[in-house]
């Protein structure tokens, strides 16, 4: 089966033809969808704008982590399981849009980042301006996840 036979297959699924069909259903989740992702967006920000030496730079950087990470990956739990109900009720338009394709490499690339920046956090330094490595993983962030945010929005206007 070609990607696009399996997303027309998801697309005919009972929940997924209840959600496009429904004048309430598909408003209601990406409502939650947008919700989540605010949260990820502004959690992840707290702690990319302290990498970068803007804000919170007196609270020790293992104390944030501890309080924003359960927010972040909480909040993108949401994001991603009202994002696959939103696929799923238009799985072949979605599938072939560039701007789709665009936010899931963000996506990916926003993994690959923060799975760097945490295999090596543990050897951050708690207090202080932190390392350039650092840094750098905190801007890419906050660039990929601007980029996530935007492309998301322009799949609206392009499907």
């Amino acid at each position: 089966m070609t990607g696009i036979q399996i997303a027309e297959a998801l697309e005919r699924t009972p929940l997924a033809v209840a959600i496009a069909k429904s004048i309430w259903l598909f408003p209601l989740i990406e409502t939650l969808h947008v919700l989540g992702l605010i949260l990820v967006v502004g959690s992840v920000a707290i702690l990319d704008v302290r990498l970068l030496g803007l804000g919170n730079i007196h609270r020790p950087l293992n104390d944030l982590m501890r309080s924003v990470l359960p927010w972040t990956w909480s909040s993108f739990v949401v994001a991603a399981i009202c994002g696959a109900l939103l696929f799923s009720s238009k799985a072949s338009t979605y599938y072939v849009n560039v701007p789709f394709r665009v936010k899931f490499v963000c996506l990916g690339l926003a993994a690959a980042n923060m799975i760097a920046f945490h295999s090596r956090s543990h050897d951050l330094p708690n207090f202080g301006p932190t390392p350039m490595r650092a840094r750098i993983a905190g801007a890419i962030s906050l660039l990929l996840w601007l980029a996530i945010v935007s492309t998301g929005r322009w799949i609206g206007f392009t499907t």
